[in-house]
């Protein structure tokens, strides 16, 4: 059978070997069950958690039985039996290099970005986060369920990449958190040896460490053979772990999202990218680089790359939120990041190895695939930035800086949706005038897309204290315009046309993609140096003041009702940051995954590209949904008026009529006990008034505190107990939130105490 030739941008060859002939590496009719098993489990776990069938203390427990002995025993017998024969150590160490280098590229930017009194604490949690997967709860079964009956022997490098990672990446995370405690000492009585002392011994007493360790001690003494008399035993610990543990990550997600700010947001954003798109490419690209010598065959050495690429999406283990939980540092980035990313690598697991399993692929139809994804997203995109316009125009925040370079960048987005949808039609007809004019605008405006984040932020830095910019606005109106259309004006006087292609990515080849790449690099250069000069420059202190202010609160928690026109510049720069590296970041990942620029000889490119492209042509041409995320659904104009009309709708009388709480017995029971036994004495303890910035709010606490209350006094046995009592004091009216925008919540949510005006419901 003979290949066809194909065009340089969808090269899916593999040199002259027939695709017929090409045995499949993965077996991927195991893999929707084995999801299925993993992600049920995991929401029966979310369901017991969130109906309080379990309590936190009890969950508490089970993550122990799982984290402290069937753990460390199912590492103990695989260690006994690992076959260090079959170990092909290139491709080993190659994924050791890639863990360690995502590990000090996210330890050096959260350290440079960071505020100077938290990023130790960040720069080790969230390396440990970005390296750290959940190999064995959910990865194990992942990678049973694939290689099994193809590669059995990939199932072990589990057992060898987790131990490593925890002996070698995770000591150095912890020294930077002792060393952010000890900052946070006052006194600081501990010596810098001491803290290096502490880390050791911590890692020491980690039973997965210990057992380890004499499971290969013992894997030499008794010649990979566990003894008959304790093999029963090991085996049904090392059994229990796989359910156990899975249903234990359900019952930790349990309230995390609901502690999510938008400060953290940010962070949150770059974790997720660092876990689920950066760690995999590092991850394969390195098996590509290191490993290329050492296997038998290209086919091989093209499944150990794909391997490595799945093995690099595996979300962030539980793990990670204890270590959080146990230095009480960035917890609510932490385990919200964890139940996100658990999520998202499903789809991603799923569509990759999918894409592996297919033996051949036509680029002629996955060309127009590519093409009718880019306008079915541009349409509705297009609907989504025509919201978002009209809605800055309402609010008048296009009058205001840096707003006016936000609506700019709107246009930018809807003029390439625009586009996309003129390229469509004007691709397919023989006209060459058409097709270099769609093209100007499309990569004229598309390329605008990418560097006005990057002058939004510049603008920021540039902003005084007043909201004045330093420098005329129409200089960056000239820069966000003139440059990418000067750019696009180099690329058609000196690119050329690649013939026999629909695709605007490689319309002019190799050009037009290292003008895309340098396009990108420099807004995302430009974007985070001022980032990291709005962090750490003069507006720093402003932020200090506003979070002092605050007092463990949220701001936007704190804030009521005012003016919707009072936007601070936090807030503003909050709202763009997670443009900034939606845009940028997938964007130059899937660029530089490009086959034009690899030149490796036994490389098999293009289905994991292929992804790449599909998921760049969504991020390019559906940046309208995340505009309308950010600034189209804005507080005062759309969310607060909505909220009120459904309540009038749902109540059947008007918004300033205050209904009579009608109550259950149990309610009325617990309320009536609290006012009478205990309010006067919980006033005392813990309502305090709270300030922010010229407002103050009288009377109020956290919900955190009310919990930790409850739990001193004895009124709640755990946190799930003392959340139950909050809510029902919410019901019967003692207390509220200062906005009525929550129900009660165990976090920095500020509320007060009511008249309790409650009545009981009527027998029936």
């Amino acid at each position: 059978m003979e290949v066809p030739a194909i065009s340089n941008n969808f090269n899916l060859s593999n040199g002259d070997l027939d695709p017929s002939d090409t045995p499949p590496t993965m077996s991927i009719d195991k893999l929707f069950p084995a999801l299925l098993e993993c992600f049920g489990i995991i929401l029966c776990g979310y369901i017991a958690g969130r109906a309080n069938i379990i309590t936190s203390t009890q969950a508490k427990g089970l993550g122990n039985f799982v984290s402290k002995f069937a753990l460390p025993a199912l590492l103990f017998k695989n260690m006994v039996l690992l076959d260090f024969g079959n170990v092909i150590w290139p491709f080993l160490w190659s994924i050791l290099i890639a863990k360690v280098s995502v590990f000090f590229i996210v330890c050096v930017i959260t350290l440079l970005v960071a505020s100077p009194d938290t990023r130790f604490s960040k720069a080790g949690l969230f390396s440990i986060f970005a390296t750290q997967s959940n190999d064995f709860a959910l990865g194990y079964p992942i990678v049973e369920a694939l290689y099994k009956n193809t590669h059995p022997e990939y199932l072990q490098y589990i057992y060898l990449v987790a131990p490593v990672s925890l002996m070698l990446l995770n000591p150095i995370g912890f020294a930077f958190c002792e060393i952010q405690k000890w900052r946070d000492q006052r006194d600081r009585q501990q010596s810098k040896l001491q803290i290096v002392g502490v880390v050791i011994l911590q890692v020491l007493k980690n039973p997965m460490v210990f057992m380890v360790v004499i499971g290969i001690i013992f894997h030499f003494i008794l010649d990979q053979k566990i003894p008959a008399f304790m093999e029963q035993f090991v085996d049904g610990l090392a059994n229990s772990f796989g359910g156990a543990a899975l249903f234990y990550l359900g019952l930790s997600m349990v309230g995390q999202l609901g502690k999510l700010t938008r400060s953290t947001v940010v962070a949150l954003i770059l974790l997720i990218t660092a876990k689920l798109l950066v760690m995999p490419l590092i991850c394969r690209e390195t098996v590509e680089l290191l490993d290329a010598d050492n296997t038998s065959s290209s086919l091989e050495h093209s499944s150990l790359s794909n391997y490595a690429f799945l093995y690099g999406v595996f979300p962030s283990a539980p793990s990670v939120a204890i270590y959080a939980a146990h230095y009480n540092m960035e917890l609510q980035v932490v385990t919200s990041g964890m139940v996100i990313s658990t999520f998202l690598s499903a789809p991603i697991m799923y569509v990759s190895a999918w894409l592996l399993t297919i033996p051949w692929m036509d680029p002629k139809p996955l060309m127009d695939s590519l093409q009718n994804v880019s306008f079915n997203v541009s349409i509705i995109s297009l609907v989504a930035l025509a919201w978002t316009v009209t809605v800055m125009f309402l609010s008048k925040k296009f009058k205001r800086l840096p707003h006016m370079f936000t609506v700019n960048l709107f246009l930018a987005q809807i003029l390439a949706c625009v586009s996309m949808i003129m390229w469509n039609f004007v691709v397919r007809q023989d006209r060459f005038i058409g097709h270099v004019l769609t093209f100007t605008l499309l990569y004229g405006s598309l390329y605008s897309t990418y560097v006005w984040p990057g002058l939004i932020a510049l603008s920021l830095v540039l902003m005084k204290r007043g909201g004045e910019l330093k420098v005329a606005p129409g200089f960056l109106v000239i820069a966000g315009w003139g440059v990418p259309a000067l750019v696009a004006a180099v690329l058609l006087v000196t690119g050329e046309r690649m013939p026999d292609t629909i695709d605007s990515a490689f319309f002019y080849g190799r050009p037009q993609i290292i003008c895309t790449s340098v396009v990108l690099a420099f807004s995302i250069v430009l974007g985070g140096c001022s980032l990291v000069g709005l962090r750490r420059g003069t507006w720093d202190s402003m932020y200090h003041v506003l979070e002092r202010d605050s007092m463990l609160g949220t701001i936007e928690d704190l804030r009521l009702p005012t003016d919707p026109d009072t936007q601070t510049i936090p807030d503003i720069r909050d709202m763009f940051e997670p443009f900034f590296f939606f845009y940028g970041c997938p964007s130059i990942l899937g660029k530089c995954d490009n086959p034009c620029f690899n030149l490796s000889p036994l490389r098999v490119p293009g289905r994991l590209y292929l992804e790449l492209q599909f998921f760049c042509a969504v991020v390019n041409y559906g940046q309208g949904f995340i505009s309308f995320g950010l600034f189209g659904l804005d507080k005062h104009l759309i969310i607060l008026p909505f909220k009120k009309k459904i309540s009038c709708l749902w109540h059947r009388r008007k918004p300033e009529e205050q209904p009579q709480l009608v109550v259950s017995d149990d309610i009325m029971m617990t309320c009536t006990q609290f006012i009478r036994y205990h309010k006067e004495q919980c006033v005392r303890d813990i309502v305090q008034q709270k300030r922010c910035g010229e407002r103050t709010v009288a009377d109020t606490f956290l919900g955190s505190e009310l919990v930790e209350w409850l739990l001193q006094v004895g009124l709640s046995q755990d946190r799930g107990e003392a959340l139950l009592y909050g809510i029902r004091l919410l019901q019967g009216g003692v207390l509220q939130h200062i906005t009525q925008e929550y129900s009660f919540k165990d976090g920095n949510l500020h509320y007060w105490f009511g008249q309790g005006g409650f009545t009981s419901r009527p027998s029936l």
